[in-house]
């Protein structure tokens, strides 16, 4: 069982009160039809906390709700899963909670809570107006711009730490300095770039119009980096960067998709089912459910360690012989569903794209080693 597993909790299932066409939860709904409306009753919230717990072995223990949109679930859910990790979690040990959201039910009461309990928000903006209400609509096809703006705005004044998630796609990927220079003019502290991957079918390697191409995702990246290293190292940590630095001090990735394997990072609906992946939420992959088998028990089942390690297994050998497979490990794999040039399948979709990102910023890390190599040396 690994012990950095992080479990993404879906409290309303794919609920949501916005219809984003890129969105790849919201049929996830499907999969549920005679249970409307969603919500993780009591007993099963009760049960995953105290299982989540008993799992866990550090002493901070990490909750992540997620969605659709968790904020559906009320204000009061919250205060409930919060009294239950205060009476589960031994003396010593403390909860720290994060809730991903698209920011338009935030108000003063939520934040006031989420300030006194010490929530963690993640929200998700893709740029400036123009470029966030391309693909980020309401249910009425309306945009939703200066409501997310709005959940932003009561997110710094209450001090509330929050990251910004940013969807990459074919929309806002030629603008990296707009978007990052208006994240930038937030105040915002982190910063997520998650490409935007969509397959017209399982079967084929056509994507999506909305789908970042490879190569666009690549400079979109290497372009922020080099605004970063000149402005904003140490004041702002933008993940995927993050990521990249770890080479220089010889470290694991903390980000699944970078992982050698994967399987660490499942999901739990409403009802208690327990999921591979949250991009993997479907029949095939059901580990079970937690009022019938402990999530440590999941956890370490053969089910989910087969599934993380045939991320290395299936790496095809243009990956292995790759000059930044330490940075990428073949990303996730719901991305590699492409051939390599020699027709091995298995290769990332954003293959060429991350070659060009950790490519260009491998001279400042082989710098900054030197630079950390020198300084010990000379101490």
């Amino acid at each position: 069982m690994p012990d950095d597993f992080q479990i993404f909790i879906k409290p309303v299932g794919a609920t949501c009160n916005l219809d984003c066409s890129y969105c790849y939860y919201l049929g996830k709904k499907d999969l549920y039809p005679d249970a409307a409306p969603l919500r993780m009753a009591d007993i099963v919230l009760e049960r995953y906390i105290k299982q989540h717990i008993e799992a866990s072995t550090d002493q901070k223990v990490f909750f992540s709700w997620h969605g659709g949109e968790p904020l559906l679930a009320g204000l009061d859910f919250y205060k409930k899963a919060v009294a239950l990790q205060k009476k589960y979690l031994p003396s010593g040990r403390a909860a720290i909670n994060g809730v991903q959201t698209n920011g338009t039910l935030l108000n003063d009461e939520w934040c006031r809570y989420f300030k006194s309990e010490n929530f963690v928000v993640g929200i998700s903006i893709d740029g400036p107006e123009e470029l966030h209400n391309i693909y980020r609509l309401n249910l009425g096809g309306r945009p939703v711009f200066s409501d997310v703006m709005k959940g932003h705005d009561l997110l710094m004044k209450y001090e509330i730490p929050s990251e910004i998630l940013c969807v990459v796609s074919s929309g806002n990927s030629g603008h990296p300095h707009e978007v990052y220079n208006f994240f930038r003019g937030t105040g915002a502290s982190y910063i997520t770039f998650l490409p935007l991957v969509e397959r017209s079918h399982p079967g084929n390697t056509i994507v999506s119009d909305r789908s970042v191409k490879p190569e666009d995702f690549g400079f979109f990246l290497s372009d922020i980096f080099d605004e970063w290293i000149e402005n904003d190292i140490g004041r702002i940590n933008i993940q995927v960067f993050d990521e990249a630095l770890r080479e220089v001090f010889n470290r694991d990735h903390t980000l699944c998709i970078f992982k050698v394997d994967c399987g660490a990072v499942p999901v739990l609906e409403h009802n208690g089912d327990f999921f591979s992946c949250d991009h993997f939420v479907n029949p095939a992959n059901l580990v079970g459910n937690i009022m019938e088998t402990t999530i440590s028990q999941l956890l370490k089942s053969q089910r989910q360690i087969e599934f993380g390690m045939l991320k290395s297994k299936t790496l095809p050998r243009y990956c292995l012989d790759c000059e930044v497979r330490n940075m990428c490990n073949g990303e996730c794999p719901k991305n590699r569903f492409c051939q390599s040039p020699d027709g091995e399948p298995g290769l990332n979709y954003l293959c060429p794209g991350y070659k060009i990102f950790f490519n260009h910023c491998k001279p400042f890390i082989e710098a900054l080693r030197l630079t950390i190599i020198r300084q010990g040396s000379s101490s």
